[in-house]
């Protein structure tokens, strides 16, 4: 059971339904543009003829500006408000959408990875945004029941990318296969040259998409949450060691949970692969795990804090991932394959418990610059993958699947340093 007492006076979802469906919005954009990273590893490694490990560097490119942008981001989002770096945000996204033109007609790896890491540095300030704010949007007790309804929205898109663009990219694409090793030379080439050519009708209709929110977004109507008041007018207050510990702890939390978030999802296409599943199912395997993740989601929805509280949630989902990963390390094929989509369930509710546990002892400035630290810790979704990459290079890709274990072990840990009573100031909060 949790109490919790907070003077930031958030706002009550039910005068904010319209506004929490906006935001709703905002997650189903990072959604789609984050998950259809698992059809362009398998479509990038053809294409731009990669090794796999270098495929991973798609996922590397796209997390790692997370980490590179995040304080920025935060520092910008102090001088424009989080509505505003909303829209600043959504037109970021759209300018590294189009740079997969120039990438596409050149069949440059380079740029694609150019394209894909501004549109991280995008969704960086968007989610510097609007994480916080959807977990200030309500009662402290339904914070986590409020993001994963956001997650719904966010995995629903990524339930729908990869197969929306593997038709388009891969389409038949075990006959582009045979195709292409029977070609030599400037015939190869050229075959090469219309594959990659593929990608821009979608990618320009992406960045009118983002555009088109952006100019909308003036009229959504986003309130101001009292936070980013106190934010302006307060003299920024030193953390605590208790509130430095709370959120380098939650840090810490995000870079591992991201970390297996994005490897149950983007690698498991080419996991199929080496159980010898063609290339026609598995460029689409990645709807599979986010399906799970929905579904973990709206039991999250459901059940949180009426049955379980969100911190036993989080407790429970560590726990069942280990299994799954144990069941994904020693069984056969399709058993393996089907543990690693499951890790999906597993996962959905490690993100939106971390959030109100990191944040609930900030205030004011404290906020910005925390939340800036906590999106950081989606760099794991950069590292953690690319190791995956290394490993199943030197072994093979059952086996790297074992980089998961240690990470639900912390997360496991970080649930029981949280069940503390923590005291600061005037906020007082027991488990």
């Amino acid at each position: 059971m949790t109490s919790v007492s907070i003077p930031l006076n958030p706002l009550k979802e039910k005068s904010y339904m319209a506004q929490i469906i906006t935001i709703g919005g905002f997650f189903f954009i990072f959604g789609f543009l984050t998950w259809v990273n698992g059809t362009l590893i398998p479509y990038l490694k053809i294409a731009c003829e990669l090794e796999e490990w270098q495929a991973y560097l798609v996922v590397f490119a796209f997390y790692i500006s997370y980490t590179v942008m995040a304080l920025p981001s935060g520092k910008l989002l102090e001088r424009t408000g989080m509505v505003r770096g909303m829209r600043i945000g959504l037109l970021i996204m759209a300018s590294g959408c189009l740079l997969f033109v120039p990438a596409a007609l050149t069949r440059m790896f380079p740029l694609f990875l150019s394209g894909l890491f501004v549109v991280g540095a995008g969704l960086t300030l968007l989610q510097t945004a609007v994480n916080p704010y959807i977990t200030l949007l309500g009662s402290p007790e339904r914070a986590a029941q409020r993001i994963s309804i956001m997650g719904i929205c966010n995995k629903f898109a990524g339930v729908i990318a990869p197969i929306i663009l593997g038709t388009i990219l891969l389409n038949k694409s075990d006959l582009l296969v045979t195709e292409l090793k029977a070609l030599t030379g400037l015939a190869k080439q050229e075959r090469l040259d219309e594959l990659a050519q593929g990608v821009i009708l979608p990618y320009v209709i992406l960045t009118l998409i983002l555009v088109l929110i952006a100019w909308l977004l003036k009229h959504a109507n986003l309130p101001l949450l009292p936070v980013e008041n106190s934010a302006k007018k307060d003299i920024e207050q030193p953390l605590t060691s208790q509130q430095l510990k709370s959120f380098s702890l939650g840090f810490l939390a995000i870079f591992c949970s991201v970390g297996v978030e994005v490897i149950a999802g983007d690698t498991i296409g080419n996991y199929g692969l080496y159980h010898n599943f063609s290339l026609d199912i598995a460029k689409s395997l990645t709807s599979y795990t986010l399906a799970a993740m929905m579904t973990g989601y709206i039991i999250g929805v459901i059940v949180i804090p009426r049955y379980v509280s969100q911190e036993r949630a989080f407790l429970i989902s560590n726990v069942l991932a280990i299994i799954l990963t144990l069941v994904v390390l020693f069984t056969p094929g399709i058993i393996s394959i089907g543990a690693v989509a499951l890790l999906g369930f597993a996962n959905a509710l490690l993100w939106p418990v971390i959030w109100p546990k990191a944040l609930k002892t900030l205030k004011g400035k404290q906020l910005n610059k925390a939340s800036a630290v906590l999106i950081m810790g989606i760099a794991g979704g950069a590292v953690l993958p690319l190791l995956y990459g290394w490993i199943s290079h030197a072994y093979n890709n059952q086996v790297a699947y074992l980089i998961v274990i240690p990470c639900y072990l912390f997360n496991i840990l970080y649930s029981f340093i949280t069940q503390q009573k923590i005291q600061s100031g005037n906020l007082t909060i027991k488990i």
